[in-house]
């Protein structure tokens, strides 16, 4: 099945996303695909988590940090400012921390350990991970095409939802009790019950919030994700345990799209030694990936006579891909 009878034979996949490691045409071929949706009337968000990813100078157009920013007709894309995102979170919680106990200033040591925990890299990917949350539940859109982290990251995102769940759930029961303690001690008193319990409606709220984008991530009929492989040895090992990761998530793979195929008439030709010897190294090594991903491969995608920059080449390679 190609990547066109993908999208025509499962109308109901809205989120898409692209993986594999770094550096081997994820963010282009996102570019590509949010392109030959938009140019069929769909209207499109393709958007990027990675702190290197390139959307920017894909569309040579300034988009990090500035919001889903318009590229064409039905057409937006977003990278998103992971150190804004910090700074919202950090003034986020400063003042739910004001509205809950009434403070007219958050106390230092609590500031201090804002501060503090600004600075852990945990903190980048939970507000980047909330960032997306916010992207994905919204809804504005026909198709959100997701430019995943390189695997290893894009592994840790994908279990973030698990494991905030997990974590939630035991925060949320904690919390259940205490609240049916405190409604017991105040009717022994036959005091008031005391008031909404704000902290218990935060924990559901962020609950809820991270369900949703976990069901989104696992939905088999509304989501789809691709791995991008390149015909290299080391490559198509990692990709490979990649996929094996990625079902115990889950996630439901649609399939692999192969890039940086040479063109296989040059070797009917006479090319430089050096030429010659990356044909025969790539002829083994697609034979591999047809032996090993076989029927899953949606498409092969040719080694490009420049970057993929500017629109012209997007639907260059759009034609490519989708025909």
């Amino acid at each position: 099945m190609s990547l066109k009878d993908v999208f025509q034979q499962n109308p109901d996949r809205r989120y898409i996303m692209f993986g594999g490691k770094g550096g081997l045409g994820k963010t282009t071929f996102s570019a590509a695909t949010a392109y030959w949706l938009a140019s069929q009337g769909h209207k499109v968000l393709v958007f990027s988590v990675d702190p290197q990813a390139s959307l920017t100078d894909i569309f040579q157009k300034d988009i990090f940090g500035k919001g889903a920013v318009k590229i064409m007709d039905n057409l937006w894309a977003q990278e998103i400012d992971a150190d804004s995102h910090i700074k919202n979170y950090q003034n986020e919680i400063r003042k739910k921390i004001l509205d809950m106990y009434g403070f007219d200033k958050v106390p230092d040591e609590i500031e201090d350990y804002i501060q503090a925990a600004s600075a852990e890299p945990a903190m980048e990917e939970s507000a980047i991970f909330d960032a997306v949350v916010d992207i994905m539940v919204e809804g504005q859109y026909d198709y959100y095409i997701y430019d995943l982290v390189p695997l290893g990251h894009a592994l840790y995102y994908l279990s973030m939802a698990k494991v905030y769940d997990e974590w939630i759930n035991k925060i949320t029961k904690l919390r259940e009790e205490m609240r049916e303690y405190e409604t017991m001690v105040s009717r022994i008193k036959r005091e008031k019950e005391t008031d909404e319990d704000k902290i218990l409606g935060e924990l559901l709220y962020i609950k809820k919030r991270i369900n949703a984008s976990s069901q989104i991530l696992t939905d088999k009929v509304k989501t789809a994700f691709f791995f991008v492989v390149v015909p290299e040895e080391m490559i198509i090992l990692d990709t490979q345990k990649a996929a094996e990761l990625f079902a115990k998530f889950d996630v439901p793979i649609a399939g692999y799209i192969v890039n940086r195929v040479l063109p296989p008439e040059l070797r009917n030709q006479v090319v430089p030694a050096y030429l010659h010897n990356r044909l025969q190294m790539q002829s083994g090594y697609m034979d591999k990936i047809k032996e090993t991903l076989g029927d899953q491969v949606r498409g092969y995608v040719p080694e490009m006579e420049r970057d993929v920059t500017g629109l012209a080449m997007i639907e260059k390679l759009a034609k490519i891909m989708y025909g």
